[in-house]
């Protein structure tokens, strides 16, 4: 596959996820606390989570298996954080969950699953055939500015993520009002950190496949920010009125 074949694929699978991102506006994905009947099998919800996750990383480095010669320091840099996060995300974030006896549908795994193998395509074939770094990368200011926006993303991501679970009590699944710090602006900051962490991943590699993978996660999270903000309203009469959704102060 040449460069112009390649950004078109590329081009095409954004598009595809602007159709997602209205889609999501219209039906909610069915897991977590919007789990209905009606979606197919289910299996158990920590399991879904590890299978969903890792796959991104299995295809990744399948692909980079293919490239000729070894890599550059930035390249190695890169797919440092975008492994870090996703061995996070599949072995060890599923453990801590507290969602004992909860399951989702297959049809969102397969669907997680489909989504990690197209994005780990498209990274991993862009690091292995076309990515062409200076060695003075380090020096640029979108290398710095992206890694800066990166991990203050993710330590928002992470740091919400298990304020969440910690809301439970061991043996509980049911919801409460999540208070404090971040969580009084928005309702969904930990979507907020994650969408920030691949904006900067986007802005560090300064590339097409990484400007699709921000897309693509604000695509997805978006929508799921604005549909947990309604839940929450619905189901909590008290919930804060001048809490957004996703964005301080805007919505």
């Amino acid at each position: 596959m040449d460069w112009y074949q390649y950004q078109w694929l590329v081009y095409g699978w954004m598009a595809v996820g602007l159709c997602t991102f209205f889609y999501l506006f219209r039906v909610k994905a069915p897991f977590g606390r919007h789990t209905r009947l009606g979606w197919g099998p289910v299996v158990d919800n920590r399991l879904g989570w590890i299978v969903m996750e890792a796959t991104v990383l299995v295809v990744l480095l399948a692909v980079m298996a293919t490239a000729s010669g070894s890599l550059d320091m930035p390249v190695r840099i890169m797919l440092g954080f975008f492994v870090a996060h996703y061995l996070h995300r599949s072995m060890i974030y599923p453990w801590f969950l507290r969602t004992s006896g909860k399951k989702m549908p297959m049809a969102i795994v397969l669907s997680a699953m489909g989504f990690n193998v197209v994005n780990g395509f498209l990274l991993g074939y862009f690091f292995s055939h076309f990515a062409d770094y200076p060695a003075d990368w380090f020096k640029d200011a979108r290398f710095w500015t992206g890694s800066v926006v990166f991990v203050a993303g993710a330590a928002l991501n992470i740091h919400t993520d298990y304020a969440l679970i910690r809301l439970r009590k061991p043996g509980e699944t049911g919801y409460r009002i999540p208070v404090g710090g971040w969580f009084d602006r928005v309702s969904c900051p930990n979507h907020l950190g994650e969408i920030l962490e691949w904006t900067g991943f986007a802005v560090l590699t300064w590339s097409l496949p990484g400007l699709a993978f921000a897309f693509w996660t604000f695509a997805n999270l978006a929508p799921r920010a604005w549909a947990h903000h309604q839940w929450y309203k619905a189901q909590f009469p008290d919930y804060p009125a001048r809490r957004k959704a996703l964005i301080p102060a805007l919505w």
